[in-house]
């Protein structure tokens, strides 16, 4: 078989992890005669995970310059046609496709093209509550039309097929959720490096550390913690607080943090290399993840794995993995005397934490494995091919 998976850009971020991992694993499998990956060019100050990955363009990954990540209607329709000639001239049995933009031009190019199973996976709704209901309603509409040529419509968390559903997006039987793989090993491991890290981070032994992992930018809820944690720090000043991750809010957050009198007790790690994520959160106490829209944030499932106890906004995925007083706390989104409620009452009890990580391990293995991942896309793809129909 001929597979290709197309996606917007390759930054360092979850959906490009599950991509390449995907890609990477299914070349390992005596079924496929050629595993493609199909990118956009890759910028914006989340890195890029094609140049930490040493890939070559031509043998590792084919580029199309014009698939931007932003909406252009001169690039969208020269990579439209891009990939709908890529798609005629290497023949492929199956595209995949990933993220909003690659994910609507890529299935409609794969249509037009006569492919004859089309794939995609819905990391995170492109339409949610915080954009205007006009760019709402246009992504309702291409995600509708999109559906309409896609033989199946994989979901890294149940809650994207429910969403899609109430929006018109699909059919039951359309969708099927496979959870999101990681090396889940090295965070299974990362205890081992925990003195050693806090040591290299200036923590102390007797310091409390909140983790985050997000990129600084809107949506992402750091705003919350902040207000959350000035709160607890009048009682507690053992606490630091670990920010993973860079991005365009970095000055508008020390601000922030330098007004709530917490500055102090930040640590910002900015932008972390995949590998050395088990490294930072090893060093943490309490993982937070405060976003406001996601699909199911990779953070969570990592924290459990390093036995990190976890407080999350109760949105999109997180209660498929965090069962509320088992193996961390759901908060309902924006409430920040629950938030900070949550947080102080893991921050008191060392048992707690201890309890809720060691069931939070328990949790995750083996559904976060990367190769659990890739062998159900593998058995998905090999059901779809037996089969031989595309459903709509």
């Amino acid at each position: 078989m001929k597979i290709a998976h197309v996606i917007t850009r390759m930054i360092i971020g979850g959906a490009q992890e599950n991509t390449l991992f995907t890609v990477q694993g299914l070349r390992e499998y005596e079924s496929y005669q050629d595993v493609d990956l199909i990118t956009g060019p890759t910028t914006g100050p989340e890195g890029n995970l094609i140049e930490y990955r040493g890939l070559k363009e031509g043998r590792d990954y084919i580029l199309v310059p014009e698939l931007v990540r932003n909406i252009h209607p001169f690039k969208d329709a020269a990579a439209f046609f891009k990939l709908w000639k890529i798609f005629r001239k290497k023949k492929y049995d199956i595209v995949h496709t990933h993220s909003s933009k690659a994910g609507i031009l890529g299935r409609l190019a794969a249509w037009a093209a006569g492919v004859k199973i089309i794939v995609h996976t819905i990391h995170g709704q492109p339409f949610h509550e915080y954009q205007s209901s006009l760019l709402n309603a246009v992504y309702v509409f291409l995600e509708k039309l999109a559906a309409k040529v896609s033989t199946k419509i994989v979901t890294v968390c149940r809650v994207m097929e429910e969403k899609s559903l109430e929006k018109g997006i699909g059919k039951k039987g359309l969708f099927v959720t496979i959870y999101s793989g990681m090396d889940l090993d090295s965070f299974l491991n990362a205890s081992r490096e925990r003195e050693k890290m806090r040591e290299k981070l200036g923590i102390r032994p007797d310091e409390i550390v909140i983790g985050k992992i997000a990129r600084l930018f809107h949506l992402k809820g750091h705003d919350f913690l902040f207000e959350a944690v000035s709160r607890i720090d009048k009682e507690n000043s053992r606490i630091r607080v670990l920010l993973i991750g860079d991005g365009i809010l970095k000055e508008h957050l020390e601000k922030k943090a330098e007004e709530l009198g917490i500055r102090d007790a930040l640590i910002f790690a900015g932008l972390v290399m995949p590998d050395d994520i088990p490294l930072y959160i090893s060093a943490m106490d309490i993982l937070v993840h405060v976003s406001l829209r996601e699909g199911l944030a990779r953070a969570l499932p990592q924290a459990m794995a390093a036995g990190v106890p976890v407080v999350s906004f109760d949105v999109d995925g997180a209660r498929e993995v965090v069962e509320n007083g088992e193996n961390g706390y759901l908060v309902e989104a924006c409430d920040v005397p629950m938030l900070a409620q949550a947080i102080s009452t893991l921050i008191r009890d060392a048992e707690f934490r201890k309890r809720f990580g060691q069931y939070g391990r328990l949790k995750v293995d083996p559904i976060f494995r990367k190769e659990f991942m890739v062998r159900k896309i593998n058995d998905l793809y090999m059901e779809l091919m037996e089969n031989g129909t595309r459903s709509r």
